[in-house]
């Protein structure tokens, strides 16, 4: 790829830097001076002038929503929209992948009724944004003939197309037609749904050797989608689909029965009518346990309360919402409460035309709070024809003390506004309600748990570590006494089994019993993903974890945190550093973006890495693990000086957590044995970044080089090879 200069032209575009390269070309992003917008351009290498010209021409005959849109061609360069997004990738829900491939196919539906073949469907070549999938890259494409003479160009040499998606026809170089796409398209529908490649091998000749001859293991999925990918991907031509509208239509019979079945809902944040901001909290707890309870409803699509909250203040339409929630039904209320009565009114709203679907007034007294939240739950499923769920086990929802609710309800309110309220006060108060919420009523369990979260997040701002720890340790076992299975504690204690012990079979057994009641929860998915398959090396089910947990709450901002870096250490680079981008559309001051980008300073510029580490410490001051990111990064661009003014208050012994921050200084000079010496004393005092970072590269190879390493795996229990 061309080096970048900075200030790099093609005609009235500015090139703003590289986003890919191909054997054909390479990518930019790009601003069109003319019209002030982004644009990516495609700069073609000289020898493949042809597939230039092909490529034009086929993008330009197309117009579709789900097709990359071709805005201008220069002499050696095409000009298309810019998507934000990540490359198709599995396992994804069978409902997830049947949305994206019905998209696709009507995308190819349209190609072909042009006369083109794509020729090089494979997941790099399908974008997924916001508005769904983008076909790519028609590089290879042709207007269809009876004649095999461009053959040559797809295996003359070196193979344009992948060939773990080619037809077996394609392979050989025979005529095609569209059942040749159909076959394509179904070796990434396959991968979509099971994560794995349907035809794999340690080589292109054995991988060439499977298309051509074996059936992939059958997909896990219900029979009627596992039909129409094995259908695909039958080895003759006549076996598939003759046609891609046979195809669409097949996979448009089975997304209407699987959306009859799992309606979706988001349940917007009920409006505060009691003339007292204070009593916000009361509305808000409203609303998301009405989300609890039909999260408990079988086959519904209930987004979880982040993602659901996020419009708060906003003024958008209902379409607006749903559409980027992913939602078709939109419920919203109010709550006035005075003394020791309500009044709630909730409405249902079909987001596809605005109506209302139900509509009720309740007023009651404030003891029948726990009733109203059934209510409303139950009506929505009436309306919806579901069927509510009896919790596995018999479980029943134990109702506290009012007074106790009310107490608990106000500490998540003051966790959830950590960012506006200031993030020690809103942990101070969060933990004041939660004690008085035990305090009235010592069995409710939820409390107890909640403060197992407090304490984590207090470790790694307000408290030593190894302190805050064990008190949340203790809230999580005593949540449990309470509430044998409740999801959360479970979870919390899996997280400290690792942090705290460095017990990884224990840690395992807890995720596995909080993952075992159902709903399981976008929470709980990510912290078994973050927590622990990540760093026992296997990333790719984390990432699938993250992934699950975003379909229930895609607007929430740390799940897709721990999937840019499940993807990173996954070695899925490229889909990190689009999830990143992503999370700073979404926020462009979260500030664990620019952090953790910078973390893995091996993998960017120094001075992107540098800019990244800057930008997360100014919008977070003091945290010791940026400061000594930040350092250690400075000290290899020659600015030792200004390093050393930012490690002083790391070395005045009043940070509790120093060691962290000079153990990762001291990685990043290269340092190992000083950074393994502070790196024993941050295990001493239970810093949960040694487990989250150090363990991980590019930092877990330079402490290997140290002549304390035996010492350090064994306190971690860790075999001294890892």
């Amino acid at each position: 790829m061309a080096a970048w200069s900075g200030d790099m032209r093609l005609g009235p575009y500015v090139l703003i830097e590289p986003v890919g390269a191909g054997g054909m070309g390479e990518v930019w992003k790009a601003r069109d001076t003319r019209l002030d917008r982004i644009v990516a351009i495609k700069r073609l290498k000289g020898e493949h002038d042809a597939h230039f010209q092909r490529e034009a021409r086929a993008i330009a005959a197309l117009n579709h929503p789900h097709i990359c849109v071709l805005y201008d061609v220069g002499p050696d360069y095409l000009v298309m929209e810019y998507l934000e997004g990540r490359t198709l990738a599995g396992p994804l829900p069978v409902e997830e992948a049947l949305r994206l491939a019905g998209q696709i196919a009507g995308a190819l539906e349209a190609a072909h009724g042009k006369g083109i073949l794509h020729r090089d469907l494979k997941p790099a070549n399908v974008m997924v944004t916001a508005a769904g999938a983008k076909l790519l890259d028609f590089g290879l494409a042709r207007v269809m003939t009876k004649s095999a003479a461009d053959a040559e160009t797809t295996i003359a040499g070196t193979l344009l197309g992948t060939v773990a998606y080619m037809s077996p026809e394609q392979a050989e170089g025979k005529d095609l037609d569209e059942r040749s796409d159909i076959f394509s398209f179904g070796a990434p529908l396959y991968e979509t749904i099971s994560g794995t490649r349907a035809f794999a091998g340690e080589s292109i000749a054995q991988v060439w050797s499977a298309v051509l001859r074996d059936d992939p293991p059958a997909v896990r999925a219900p029979d009627a989608v596992r039909q129409i990918v094995m259908r695909c991907l039958a080895k003759r031509p006549e076996d598939r689909f003759q046609a891609v509208g046979d195809l669409k239509a097949a996979l448009a019979k089975i997304g209407v029965k699987e959306a009859h079945k799992h309606p979706s809902i988001a349940v917007l944040p009920f409006e505060n009518m009691s003339g007292d901001k204070e009593q916000e909290y009361f509305s808000d707890g409203l609303a998301e346990e009405i989300i609890n309870v039909l999260a408990h409803i079988p086959g519904f699509k209930v987004t979880a309360r982040t993602s659901a909250f996020s419009f708060k203040g906003k003024n958008l339409k209902i379409a607006q919402i749903a559409g980027e929630l992913g939602v078709e039904h939109i419920l919203e209320g109010s709550v006035r409460k005075a003394g020791n009565r309500i009044r709630i009114t909730a409405q249902l709203i079909s987001a596809a035309d605005g109506f209302h679907l139900w509509s009720e007034r309740y007023d009651r007294e404030l003891n029948d709070i726990f009733a109203v939240q059934d209510e409303i739950s139950a009506a929505i499923a009436a309306v919806l024809e579901a069927k509510l769920a009896v919790q596995p086990g018999g479980h029943k929802q134990y109702k506290p003390d009012v007074r106790a609710y009310e107490a608990y309800l106000k500490g998540r309110h003051y966790l959830w506004k950590l960012a506006s309220a200031g993030l020690v006060n809103g942990l101070i108060k969060s933990r004041e309600c939660y004690e008085q919420a035990i305090a009235i009523d010592p069995r409710f369990a939820l409390p107890h748990a909640a403060l197992a979260e407090h304490f984590h997040i207090a470790a790694s701002i307000t408290m030593a570590p190894k302190e805050a720890l064990a008190l949340g340790r203790a809230a999580a076992h005593r949540a449990l006494e309470l509430d044998p299975g409740l999801p959360e504690a479970n979870a919390w204690l899996g997280i400290f089994a690792v942090i705290y012990d460095y017990d990884w079979n224990e840690a395992e057994r807890r995720f596995r019993l909080a993952l075992s009641r159902q709903p399981v929860s976008p929470t709980v998915r990510h912290l078994y993903g973050y927590f622990y398959l990540r760093l026992v090396g296997r990333a790719q089910e984390a990432v699938a974890e993250h992934r699950r947990a975003l379909e229930e709450d895609p607007l929430n901002l740390i799940i897709r945190i721990g999937l840019a870096v499940s993807l990173r250490a996954a070695g899925r680079d490229d889909e990190a550093s689009a999830e990143a981008r992503r999370i700073v559309e979404l926020d462009p001051n979260f500030q664990a973006t620019y952090t953790l980008q910078a973390f893995d300073f091996t993998k960017e510029p120094l001075a992107d890495a540098l800019a990244y580490a800057e930008k997360g410490l100014s919008l977070v001051r003091g945290q010791a693990h940026s400061t000594g990111l930040l350092a250690g990064l400075l000290v290899g661009n020659g600015e030792s000086g200004r390093a050393q003014e930012l490690l002083g208050p790391l070395r005045n012994g009043l940070n509790a957590r120093a060691p962290i921050g000079l153990a990762i200084f001291h990685c990043i000079c290269g340092e190992a044995e000083q950074a393994a010496e502070w790196t024993e004393k941050a295990i001493e005092a239970r810093d949960q970044l040694v487990a989250m970072l150090l363990l991980t590269p590019p930092y877990l190879p330079i402490l290997r080089r140290s002549s304390r390493w035996p010492a350090l795996a064994k306190r971690m229990n860790l075999p001294e090879t890892v």
